[in-house]
């Protein structure tokens, strides 16, 4: 039986809703009822579980999803060393860790005909993914269809964020297409591969190895704002029936691996659970700001996090500075001088960031590890001093922040492209007058 020729289309490509609990079916009919492992699934298809979390997790906690597919995932040859990408995941140099602040251009293109996997640069990473705790910050740049292959990461989740170009990513639960301004979530564990409908894309991705990336608590805020769960989107089911040579990379313990299918393994016709890519429009970030004085903590500008061990101490946060309203009295309005325990690498999608006049470009990156002094250069301390205060919107700008407890350390890479010169943008601060 030609499953493919049974497809029927979806009233909507997007269910709404984070981690929900969601059942879906590209056949009508494949999806078993009443049970998880029926003796005889639908179609001959092979029932198989992906837990995102240990099994017996708290229910509140538990991330899980029953697939229902062609081929059982367990069926390909033995993994191979894969050396067909050079920068991402080479791993950290290992030296003495300065506490310098540092910033990187946007990174160079890759060479004509690199897909996704080849065109990631790892710039940033802490801790051993064997840990199960850390993150780690790459870029990409790429200018090809990933056709027959997929990539599969072990160590952790990643966040799609891209910066030029769209990206659409065919995983094993549905197909996701983002455009700058938008983001994709790739749980720990599901296949996929991307396509360039524009022909070329770049951005950044954040690689999650700890806790499973959640909504902050609101607290205070009570039970609206930020991000809104009902603006997560998740696909519905979709799979390929493509029996032919397909390349599977893996990255597991830091490292990637390749193996070869005689299929497609994005073959899941059905699935049920709460483990699920989705993607979300940054745009519908519900930004939160101060109406009287003083500029909040950039935590009121966090859209997902991956908590520690430690409560109050994210193992990861993902922050955004969107377009908001400034219209604080008789305050220093961009994000004051401050000195940190978590450490912060910051992109920029688009736009300008308001504490950099010049230098961070949209593509580039910034680290500013913990307790290393940083905030406005000299010509934002300037204006954000002299300026008449009067409500004033910030458009047409979006920044992002993948913030850790953990310092991060640097790849060879980012090591030899640095910016030389970050540090003078805090010189020239003049003296206070104490009379």
């Amino acid at each position: 039986m030609n499953l493919q020729s049974q497809i029927t289309a979806a009233t909507a490509p997007y269910i709404p809703g984070f981690a929900n609990h969601f059942a879906t079916e590209a056949v009508p009919g494949a999806l078993p009822i009443g049970r998880n492992s029926p003796q005889k699934p639908p179609f001959g298809l092979y029932a198989e579980q992906l837990s995102g979390t240990a099994f017996t997790a708290p229910r509140h906690e538990n991330r899980r999803s029953w697939l229902y597919r062609l081929r059982p995932s367990a069926e390909h040859p033995a993994y191979v060393r894969y050396h067909g990408a050079t920068r991402f995941a080479p791993g950290t140099v290992d030296a003495p860790l300065p506490p310098n602040r540092l910033r990187w251009d946007p990174i160079a293109d890759s060479p004509a005909g690199t897909d996704l996997i080849d065109g990631i640069t790892t710039m940033l990473a802490n801790r051993d993914p064997a840990d199960l705790e850390g993150v780690a910050v790459h870029m990409y740049a790429t200018d090809r269809d990933m056709e027959a292959r997929a990539f599969v990461n072990a160590d952790g989740e990643m966040i799609f964020i891209p910066q030029q170009g769209r990206l659409e990513l065919l995983t094993e639960m549905g197909r996701i297409e983002i455009a700058p301004g938008q983001i994709a979530l790739i749980p720990r564990g599901v296949r996929f591969r991307a396509l360039l409908p524009d022909g070329s894309a770049r951005g950044y991705i954040a690689e999650n190895h700890g806790a499973m990336f959640r909504l902050p608590e609101l607290g205070p805020i009570g039970a609206n704002g930020l991000a809104n769960p009902r603006d997560f989107e998740t696909p519905v089911a979709w799979f390929e029936d493509r029996d032919e040579p397909f390349e599977l990379v893996q990255k597991y313990l830091g490292s990637l691996w390749t193996t070869t299918l005689d299929h497609s393994p994005l073959d899941v016709v059905a699935w049920h659970g709460n483990l699920a890519p989705c993607r979300y429009d940054l745009s519908r970030f519900n930004t939160m700001n101060t109406v009287s004085f003083d500029h909040p903590d950039p935590s009121i500008f966090t859209v997902l996090t991956s908590p520690s061990d430690v409560p109050g101490r994210a193992n990861a946060d993902f922050v955004i500075f969107p377009p908001r309203w400034m219209v604080a009295e008789d305050t220093f309005r961009p994000p004051w001088f401050h000195r940190n325990v978590m450490s912060e690498a910051m992109g920029l999608i688009a736009g300008a960031y308001d504490a950099k006049a010049e230098g961070f470009r949209p593509g580039g990156l910034s680290l500013h590890n913990m307790m290393s002094g940083h905030g406005p250069d000299v010509a934002s301390w300037r204006g954000a001093s002299e300026v008449e205060l009067k409500p004033h919107k910030i458009d047409g700008t979006m920044a992002f922040m993948v913030e850790s407890c953990w310092p991060y350390r640097l790849t060879a890479h980012a090591v030899d492209h640095a910016q030389p010169d970050y540090d003078a943008c805090w010189q020239g601060f003049p003296k206070a007058r104490i009379a």
